[in-house]
């Protein structure tokens, strides 16, 4: 296959898995030397094992990062600093995206970026919803609700159930107007731990306060 005809099959694919191209075992080999080549050429981006983009000048859509978050190891949805941030819910900014997934807690840095993913059980996986990134590509973030929620479970081992100031002081937790308690204190419930709910307790009582001031 020549350079010309992978990019005339893959063109309008955002991100291209090599096992997808591979349509036979027999040439299974022949393919993977293929991509390799490419990539030394600086054609192609490798993203992980069996993953990859075009170069910017080659490909014809730009995926954001949110989009290959999903893409890189699933199933998995943003969640965490980096969907705070994008809510609105903290003040900082963070460069890289933490997702929540049922799989093995796993990270990868590749020229996108940094992607962190940090393992949940089944029955706490919801609570996600589906957007579009500028290119119109699909992909799954937590709802706000579920983001902090997701956030405070994951640093259990770090927060005391009556320090109601580290939502003010150390998150600095902002427009929290947006927040349903009702959500927070169901999707805590999910994870089937006593602090937990303590905790997303303590949080209502803080939207609470913060609404009435």
């Amino acid at each position: 296959m020549t350079y010309q005809n992978f990019k005339n099959i893959i063109y309008n694919w955002p991100v291209i898995f090599s096992k997808d191209l591979v349509s036979a075992k027999k040439n299974a080999q022949i393919i993977r030397n293929q991509l390799q080549r490419w990539q030394d050429k600086g054609l192609l981006i490798q993203l992980r094992r069996g993953v990859f983009l075009l170069n910017e000048r080659e490909r014809k859509i730009n995926p954001s990062r949110l989009y290959i978050a999903n893409q890189l190891y699933a199933p998995s949805y943003i969640s965490m600093e980096y969907a705070l941030s994008y809510y609105g819910l903290i003040p900082e900014r963070t460069n890289d995206l933490t997702s929540i997934t049922t799989k093995k807690t796993f990270s990868i840095t590749n020229p996108a970026g940094t992607f962190n993913y940090q393992h949940i059980k089944p029955a706490a996986f919801r609570g996600f919803k589906v957007l579009k990134d500028e290119a119109g590509l699909s992909f799954f973030i937590a709802e706000p609700e579920k983001a902090i929620v997701d956030f405070l479970y994951l640093n259990l081992r770090k927060l005391n159930t009556c320090d109601e100031k580290v939502f003010e002081g150390s998150y600095r937790l902002q427009n929290t107007e947006i927040l349903n308690r009702k959500k927070i204190a169901f999707y805590a419930g999910l994870f089937n731990n006593d602090k937990l709910k303590n905790i997303a307790c303590m949080l209502c009582k803080f939207i609470y306060k913060e609404k009435t001031k």
